[in-house]
C-alpha cells in the first residue's frame, strides 16, 4: 500500500488549448488504470505552454494522483511516483536569551517570521520602510511630484522590493519547499492556479493584500512588526548576537534573521565595516525595454495572440557575447516601467505589472553581465559601481527624476532624436522621461554588448528590436552585489552562532519564490538550535 504522501504524476499530456482540465484528468485516469492503479483524487500538478509552432499551440499537462499504487507499474513511460514534502519543523533544546528578530519584510523575512510565530517564537520584525497603505502612498508621491522618501519606497517597505513587481514566482531552484511557499501564498489569497502554471505570478495589486494578511497573522500569534524602524548596528557578547540597535532604541535578541534585501546600502557598508565575513559577487546592468503587449503576442503566438487561455505572452532570452553574457530579466507581460530609486539623486528602473496584466506594453530588463574585477573585486566597490551608473542617468536626465529614453532604432543606429511613437514609455505615468544616450550613464562595453544581443533576440521574437520600441534607464539592481557568508549547514554567519544572513540581499536568493525558501531555511535552523523564549 503506498503512503498517504505519496502520489501518481502522469507527465507530458499535451491537449489543445480550448480542451478543459476535465479532459487532461480523463488521459491520466486512463493510463493509470491501466497499469494497476486505483485512483482515488487528481488534481493539476504542472501546467506549461508549449508554442514552439505558432499555429499550433497547446497546453501540455503533468497531472497529479492519489490513490492506491502498490500494484503501479512505476516504470510506464511518463508516470512517476513522487512524495509530497512538507516543512520539517525540530525544536532545539538551547534557550534563548530574548525573542528572535527578523530584520526586514521581503520573503525571507515574511515567510521567516510567518514560520516563527506559527511555532511559538514570537519574534519581532523590524521594517525600515512603512506598512503597504504607506508605500503605496509615497510610491504615489514620488510619481506624482518627483517628492522621494528614501526610507518607503518601492525598495523599502512591508513585502520587500517584490511587491512593486510583477509578483513573479519562477525559481530555477529545485527544492521541495516551492510547493510549500505557493501553498501559503493561496492560502493568503492569491488563486490557486500559482501551485501548477510553469510561471506563476501574483502581480503588485494581489501580492500587496497577501503581505497584508501575512503580517497580520504574524501579530495574532504573538509576533510584533515594527515599521519605520532601521537597523543601526548589532550588539555581540563575542560570537553571540545580543541585541540590536535600531532608530527606535534598544531591543534585546535571543537571535537575528538579517533578511535586508538588496539595496539597503547604508547597512551593507556597516557590515563590511564590522568584520562579518562578506565577499563581492557578479551582478547586471542595463536597461528596460518596452513593446506593445499585442506586438509581442503576435511574435510568439501567431493567431493564438488574445486568446484568453494563454494571456499575455512571456518570454526569456539570452545571449552569449563571448566576452559577456547578455539576457533579459523580470519580464512583466501588460505591465509598466516603474521607478524604483532609494537614494536622493540617482535614477532607477524596475519592472511591475498587475495580476491582471492588462497594461497596453510589455517590458523587461535587457542586462549585461558585470564581473568582479570591472569595480576593483571589493564589496564596496560593487556598490559604488552601481550608485555611479544610477547618479549618471538622474543627472545626464534633467537631475529631476526623470528617465533616460531612447528608440531601439536610436540607439541602434547611434543617435537620440526620435521621439517615441507607438510604444509611449510608462515610466511616472508616461510624465517623467527625456531622449539621452544610455553612453552618459552605462560603460561603454555595456551598451555595445546590448546592441549586440539585441539583434540576436530579433532573430528569436520578430520585432523584438523593432525601431520605435523603448529602452529606459538604468536597471541596476538586478541582484545584491554581494554575498553574507554563512555555515552550509547551520546558516549562521562565519564566526557567530545566531546570526542567520537571509534571503536575496544577503546574496542566497534571486527572487520571489527562492527567497522565501532561504528564509524558511534560516527559521528552521534556528528552530533546531534554539527552543522558544
Amino acid at each position: 500500500m503506498s503512503a498517504n504522501n505519496t502520489i501518481a504524476l502522469v507527465n507530458n499530456i499535451k491537449l489543445p488549448i480550448d480542451a478543459s482540465v476535465k479532459e487532461a484528468f480523463s488521459v491520466a485516469r486512463r493510463k493509470l488504470q491501466k497499469r494497476g492503479a486505483t485512483v482515488s483524487e487528481l488534481f493539476v500538478y504542472r501546467r506549461s505552454v508549449d508554442a514552439r509552432k505558432r499555429d499550433e499551440i497547446y497546453f501540455v499537462y503533468s497531472i497529479a494522483a492519489r490513490g492506491d499504487f502498490s500494484a503501479l507499474d512505476a516504470g510506464a513511460e511518463n508516470i512517476s511516483l513522487i512524495t509530497e514534502q512538507d516543512v520539517d519543523v525540530r525544536i532545539g533544546i538551547e534557550h534563548l536569551t530574548a525573542p528572535p528578530v527578523v530584520i526586514g519584510t521581503g520573503p525571507a523575512g515574511l515567510f521567516a517570521a510567518l514560520l516563527l510565530a506559527e511555532n511559538g517564537y514570537a519574534p519581532i520584525v523590524i521594517e525600515r520602510g512603512g506598512s503597504i497603505s504607506e508605500r503605496k502612498a509615497a510610491v504615489d508621491r514620488f510619481n506624482t511630484f518627483g517628492v522621494l522618501d528614501t526610507e518607503s519606497n518601492i525598495q523599502f517597505g512591508a513585502g520587500g522590493a517584490g511587491t512593486f513587481s510583477d509578483g513573479k514566482l519562477v525559481t530555477r531552484i529545485n527544492d521541495p519547499l516551492t510547493d510549500y511557499v505557493m501553498a501559503r501564498f493561496v492560502e493568503f489569497g492569491a488563486d490557486e492556479q500559482i501551485k501548477y502554471i510553469a510561471k506563476p505570478h501574483i502581480g503588485t495589486d494581489v501580492l500587496s493584500v497577501i503581505v497584508d494578511k501575512i503580517l497580520n497573522k504574524i501579530t495574532e500569534l504573538g509576533g510584533t512588526v515594527m515599521y519605520h524602524t532601521k537597523m543601526l548596528s548589532i550588539g555581540f557578547d563575542h560570537d553571540v548576537v545580543s541585541s540590536v540597535n535600531t532608530t527606535a532604541g534598544n531591543i534585546k535578541a535571543g537571535a537575528l534573521i538579517l533578511a535586508i534585501g538588496h539595496s539597503a546600502r547604508d547597512t551593507y557598508e556597516y557590515l563590511i565595516n564590522s568584520g562579518l565575513s562578506i565577499e563581492c559577487k557578479p551582478f547586471s546592468v542595463g536597461m528596460r525595454i518596452e513593446h506593445l503587449a499585442e506586438d509581442i503576442d503576435r511574435a510568439l503566438y501567431g493567431k493564438f495572440a488574445g486568446h484568453k487561455a494563454l494571456g499575455h505572452a512571456e518570454y526569456n532570452l539570452s545571449y552569449d557575447t563571448k566576452n559577456r553574457g547578455v539576457y533579459t530579466f523580470c519580464m512583466c507581460p501588460g505591465g509598466e516601467v516603474v521607478a524604483a530609486t532609494s537614494e536622493e539623486c540617482g535614477v532607477v528602473v524596475n519592472g511591475m505589472s498587475n495580476n491582471a496584466r492588462d497594461g497596453r506594453n510589455s517590458n523587461c530588463a535587457v542586462v549585461c553581465s558585470i564581473f568582479r574585477e570591472d569595480y576593483g573585486s571589493t564589496p564596496t566597490g560593487a556598490i559604488d559601481f552601481q550608485r555611479r551608473i544610477e547618479r549618471l542617468a538622474f543627472e545626464s536626465a534633467g537631475k529631476n527624476y526623470s528617465a533616460p529614453i531612447i528608440t531601439v532604432g536610436d540607439f541602434l543606429n547611434g543617435r537620440c532624436s526620435s521621439e517615441p511613437g507607438r510604444v509611449t514609455p510608462t515610466y511616472m505615468n508616461s510624465r517623467a522621461t527625456k531622449l539621452t544616450s544610455p553612453d552618459k550613464y552605462l560603460p561603454g562595453f555595456v551598451t555595445k554588448q546590448i546592441a549586440s544581443a539585441l539583434g540576436a533576440f530579433d532573430k528569436k521574437i520578430e520585432g523584438f528590436a523593432a525601431h520605435d520600441a523603448v529602452l529606459t534607464g538604468a536597471e541596476t539592481r538586478t541582484s545584491a552585489p554581494l554575498r553574507i557568508l554563512r555555515d552550509n549547514e547551520t546558516k549562521s554567519a562565519l564566526g557567530y552562532v545566531n546570526l542567520y544572513p537571509a534571503g536575496e540581499g544577503a546574496g542566497y536568493a534571486g527572487g520571489i519564490t527562492s527567497a522565501s525558501i532561504d528564509g524558511l531555511r534560516c527559521a528552521l535552523a534556528l528552530m533546531s538550535k534554539y527552543k522558544p523564549f
